[in-house]
């Protein structure tokens, strides 16, 4: 979601990262039982990186190829926020025993694991 802004909605989820090992399965999963169709498509259709989904839901394909190792990550890659007031948000959180993660100053990794996408609202 880096440099997109988010629809005017209140403060709260945008969404949830999930690493999966069968990106396609899952999409057709959320698609016909869930009623969640797709809204944007990372990477090329027949092999995506990433999908959105309505309903705030983000795939991120983890192959099982990755063995062991990519089992060990966390299935919850991230979770997006809206905040309102962004920079305010951001200096608050200076103040908190938060990481600063590469992707962005809007990123932070709580002292638990949890990464945090911030953006306003």
């Amino acid at each position: 979601m880096a440099g997109r802004t988010a629809l005017a909605r209140p403060p709260g989820i945008d969404h949830a990262a999930v690493r999966v090992e069968d990106i396609g399965w899952h999409v057709r999963f959320f698609e016909e039982v869930l009623g969640m169709p797709v809204r944007e498509i990372d990477g090329p259709p027949e092999a995506p990186r990433q999908v959105w989904l309505e309903g705030g839901v983000q795939l991120i394909a983890a192959p099982a190829a990755a063995g062991d190792a990519g089992r060990a990550q966390s299935r919850i890659a991230h979770v997006a926020l809206r905040v309102r007031g962004l920079e305010a948000a951001l200096a608050r959180a200076a103040g908190w025993p938060v990481t600063v993660l590469p992707q962005g100053p809007n990123w932070l990794r709580t002292p638990d694991g949890v990464a945090l996408e911030l953006f306003d609202c």
